[in-house]
């Protein structure tokens, strides 16, 4: 990561901010293009007809649950470019990057509950029962690990 390079003697505190805006910008662009994706999916399911005729109460609860965290995700996720498009060269980047950085770690949760409640909507119509959450909380446990724990317990030993 480019904070982990030591700062350049003739690198300002603006050109680090600017720098890391445009980091945190291209790092948006890998996650929304999963998010919008995702929420493509599930906005499709609902015009099948096996959606239309061969779901119960629980699946359509838990397409509307992944639906919700999808929009949630693709709002704060996308809500930074905003932010920086509305406040260009109006001296803001120091409020941009942090709220930024708070929105974009709140949409990535919501896009791992999105992907979660997707995978146990599949599985539940697939497999169903139990094992639907087995696999489902598998998801969650290799997104939780990879996403939070594996650069949580790399930060924690800096």
């Amino acid at each position: 990561m480019a904070d982990d390079i030591p700062v350049a003697q003739d690198e300002t505190p603006g050109q680090r901010l600017n720098r890391n805006l445009g980091e945190l910008l291209q790092e948006l662009r890998v996650a929304q293009a999963g998010v919008q994706i995702l929420f493509g999916f599930l906005l499709s399911i609902t015009f099948t007809e096996v959606y239309a005729h061969g779901t119960d109460t629980f699946e359509r609860v838990t397409h509307l649950v992944a639906v919700g965290f999808a929009v949630a995700s693709v709002g704060l996720l996308t809500a930074p470019a905003a932010w920086h498009r509305l406040l260009f060269r109006r001296g803001k980047r120091a409020e941009i990057m942090r709220l930024a950085t708070r929105s974009t770690i709140a949409g990535l949760i919501c896009l791992c509950l999105a992907v979660i409640s997707s995978v146990l909507l599949l599985a539940e119509m697939v497999i169903g029962g139990w094992v639907a959450f087995v696999v489902a909380g598998g998801c969650g446990l290799l997104f939780g690990l990879l996403w939070f724990a594996v650069p949580l317990r790399l930060r924690a030993d800096v």
